[in-house]
């Protein structure tokens, strides 16, 4: 017995599929490919048209697996453009076998309903329906029963009862609803293609003094990418010379552009609308971030939701559950009553037809693959039709404070001297709070340091006998003078006077929202600094949406102090402020709202709120753009660091699960109407097949309506 194991380090090949009609197809060819000598494993994905190969095998070898489906392999990374051919030229059977079903029914009428009629519809039935019978006739005999299977059977008994016109009829409907499922799903896929080609395939390069045009697979990390006005960035990169505004709306979503200088990073695919820039390339073409945005996405439309579960296990049971009951109503009337066999086989042949699962099947993915790809062009990357289906359903939203409801960098807002103004400028105080805090890595420092710079404040000396003061501040000597700089709590243990009217001042500042800290010796209080974290511009507004959109509870969860929080809170509008958390605080809060809420999100920077992220239904990140950990380990990712996405993506996921819920509910019940119908014979092959596609067509443009839903 060959038992197949999966190695990891064995070779992998990725291939795109052109040529796939259904779901069902492509599992079989999945099936036929695990087959093939040489190859340990396969993984088709249906939404993205491709399939991954353990193992060795060749092109040729696949397209032979992929049996009757006429399938066109070609290796991912050669970016294959399918050739479209002429509508007349790809459909040319179903125009001919039409033609002979028009020709048959005019000779029935002229000549009556004879041998030179049949022919002609039997012509038809084999030109349209050529490439069906194989498929249905292969499966027939392997007792695999699909769509392909009840059509061949319908169609070969309408023709031994003698029923011929009808019998082409159904050839060329169903291959115009087949025609429909391939469009449709094409134009889901479009997204996809989209951003595939938003990336230029070439670069200018320069490589010690010489200047030259190399594709993006050759191009190394280290080369420098010059970039001219409106071009497009090929590679990942950061800025060595030139500034420029950039548009970034492929890879972000963000329809203003944003202006670049030296350091700054920059992402492939994006525009240089103005000046010349100079880019060292920072990552291989496989690893840019627009190239991590496509696999993410793809996989994405792999992930099967729980309504495509559902759907793919009912199919499973409903097809040979439909044959046996076309079986029994053919059969156990005429046995039993002493009907006319005639009639009963014809109702059975009906029942065979209005059984096609078609629309079903298609009803879940094309609207899963569609949602997916629209929010990827809007600067939202959703890891899965799972994780889509549950944004639908969420019911509470808690938010990290710091870098998610704030820009995450802090500035000083207040920089008030006390008393008397011993050194004739608040220059000179603030270069000695610069001269302290230069050394340290905290926020607050940091803001500090901005501020001196940004006043152009001269401070390269050092502090003499620095110290810090964990969790109080920092002390050092300026000008031979020791200094004190941090908290009021600092100042009070070293029993500094501080007069009421300082007091008040602090509280009032505490009570914005800011973080004051306190510039003094021994003796005095020399000033107040405070700091705050500003707040986004779009926070309100996102908050309000989502109390707009039914939200039951809006949550911020924050390490600060609770003075800080409770102001942002009550300034955002948010339900409840909790603050002064560390961590395993927040994991345990997001376990409570669970059980409370069923369903909560949790929106926070991707790292330093992974346990709560992990903990939530859905957890998202912001930035996901250039954010490694952002994109692997969020459910959802906001690329453009833009909180405004959020309630977008709220309403997309809501929408996908109406729009999925009424595709199974009108291909289901579309279904119990025409069976209705079978009882007092009403039910023909013709209007059985015209049913089908009516639902397939329905629920293909209900789907589509997803292409529209706009943040």
């Amino acid at each position: 017995m060959n038992i197949k194991t999966q190695n990891p380090k064995e070779e992998k090949n990725v291939y795109r599929v052109q040529g796939f009609t259904c779901t069902h197809c492509a599992a079989i060819f999945e099936k036929n490919v695990k087959n093939l000598p040489g190859v340990q494993d396969a993984q088709v994905n249906f939404g993205a048209s491709k399939i991954t190969v353990f193992g060795n095998t060749s092109i040729e070898e696949l397209e032979k697996a992929g049996a009757f489906e006429n399938l066109k392999v070609t290796p991912d990374k050669e970016r294959a453009v399918e050739k479209k051919e002429p509508l007349w030229k790809e459909n040319w059977n179903v125009i001919v076998s039409a033609l002979l079903l028009i020709a048959g029914y005019f000779l029935g009428e002229q000549y009556g309903e004879g041998l030179l009629s049949s022919l002609t519809y039997g012509a038809s039935m084999l030109i349209g329906g050529y490439e069906l019978f194989k498929k249905g006739l292969k499966n027939l005999f392997r007792l695999q029963f699909d769509m392909n299977t009840l059509m061949t059977v319908a169609i070969i008994g309408a023709a031994a009862i003698g029923e011929w016109g009808e019998g082409a009829t159904v050839v060329i409907l169903f291959a115009i609803s087949e025609g429909l499922e391939r469009y449709s799903m094409e134009k889901a896929r479009q997204s996809i293609h989209s951003l595939m080609d938003i990336a230029p395939k070439e670069a200018l390069i320069r490589r010690g003094s010489t200047e030259l045009t190399v594709n993006v697979d050759d191009i190394r990390v280290g080369d420098i990418m010059i970039v001219k006005p409106g071009q497009k960035l090929a590679m990942d990169g950061v800025v060595i010379k030139g500034e420029s505004n950039v548009n970034q709306a492929a890879i972000t979503g963000e329809s203003i552009p944003v202006a670049k200088t030296v350091d700054d990073e920059v992402y492939a695919g994006t525009l240089n609308e103005e000046g010349l820039l100079e880019v060292q390339v920072t990552k291989t073409v496989e690893d840019t971030t627009i190239a991590k945005i496509i696999h993410l996405v793809e996989e994405a439309q792999a992930e099967r939701a729980p309504s495509q579960a559902f759907v793919d296990q009912f199919a499973k049971y409903y097809t040979p559950a439909i044959m046996i009951a076309a079986v029994l109503v053919a059969v156990i009337p005429p046995l039993f009553v002493g009907s006319s066999w005639g009639e009963w086989i014809y109702r059975g042949l009906a029942l065979l037809v209005v059984g096609c699962p078609c629309a079903l099947v298609i009803s879940t993915p094309v609207s899963i693959v569609t949602a997916i790809g629209n929010a990827a062009k809007r600067g939202v990357l959703i890891k899965g039709g799972i994780h889509l289906e549950e944004a639908g359903r969420i019911s509470a939203v808690a938010f990290d404070k710091t870098g998610t409801l704030t820009k995450g960098v802090p500035q000083v807002t207040d920089f008030i001297t006390i008393g008397k103004n011993l050194f004739g400028k608040n220059n000179e105080i603030l270069r000695i709070a610069a001269i302290l805090e230069k050394g340290s890595q905290h926020p607050i420092a940091s803001a500090i340091v901005r501020k001196a710079e940004a006043v152009q404040v001269d401070f390269k000396a050092d502090a003499e006998e620095f110290s810090s003061l964990t969790g109080k501040g920092v002390k050092g000597k300026v000008d031979g003078q020791l200094y004190y700089m941090g908290s009021p709590k600092l100042f009070s243990e070293l029993q500094t006077s501080i007069d009421k009217e300082i007091l008040t001042q602090i509280g009032e500042l505490q009570n914005q929202g800011k973080t004051v800290m306190l510039l003094g010796t021994e003796e005095n209080i020399l000033a107040l600094i405070a700091v705050a974290d500003e707040v986004r511009d779009s926070s309100q507004h996102v908050i309000y949406k989502l109390h707009e959109l039914g939200m039951k509870k809006t949550v911020m969860l924050t390490g600060d102090n609770q003075a800080t929080a409770d102001a942002i809170g009550k300034r955002l509008g948010i339900a409840e402020v909790k603050a002064e958390l560390l961590p395993q605080d927040k994991l345990e809060y997001i376990k409570t709202l669970r059980s409370q809420y069923g369903n909560v999100a949790m929106i926070g920077d991707g790292v330093n709120d992974a346990p709560a992220l992990a903990a939530s239904t859905v957890g998202i990140a912001m930035g996901g753009a250039g954010t490694d950990t952002a994109l692997e380990t969020a459910n959802i990712a906001l690329m453009g660091d833009d909180l405004s996405k959020l309630p977008y993506t709220i309403s997309l996921s809501r929408k996908t699960l109406a729009i999925i819920k009424q595709n199974i509910a009108f291909s289901l019940g579309i279904k119990v109407l025409a069976l209705l119908f079978i009882v007092p014979g009403w039910l023909t092959l013709w209007l059985a097949i015209f049913a089908d596609m009516g639902a397939t067509l329905m629920v293909t443009l209900n789907s589509l309506r997803l292409l529209q839903v706009k943040d």
